[in-house]
């Protein structure tokens, strides 16, 4: 709906509280992280943006295994932010590790092995 102010406050509101009643690495944690990462992009904060997707990527390379679709999506989301802020090289190499990781974790025909590919074909294009 585009209110991306309180999209932002109810986010932030629900990180504070994770962060007071949960373990410091904990997939919630992350979720609120990537949850705050998007709210960023849509506001073209990509700075602050990486931040949040850089946190909530650490906290998930520490609680899961190295080839959890959670983490595809973190390098996903990683990789767009340096696409919209046109280090090409830098969002190839993580939409690559983001397809390398899906096919290692989703079924062939998954949406989101789809949507990597797609990502990495966008950033060849403009390359």
């Amino acid at each position: 709906m585009g209110d991306y102010s309180n999209a932002f406050s109810s986010h932030r509101k629900a990180l504070k509280i994770y962060q007071e009643t949960l373990p410091i690495y904990h997939p919630h944690l992350a979720t609120s992280y990537n949850n705050i990462g998007l709210v960023y992009s849509k506001m073209d904060d990509y700075s602050n943006s990486l931040l949040a997707h850089e946190k909530a990527l650490e906290i998930r390379k520490n609680i899961l295994p190295p080839n959890h679709p959670d983490l595809a999506t973190s390098y996903n989301n990683i990789g767009m932010l340096y696409a919209k802020k046109g280090e090409l090289s830098k969002a190839l190499l993580l939409h690559e590790r983001a397809l390398e990781i899906g096919q290692h974790s989703l079924p062939q025909n998954h949406q989101d092995i789809l949507l990597y590919k797609h990502n990495i074909q966008l950033i060849k294009n403009k390359l």
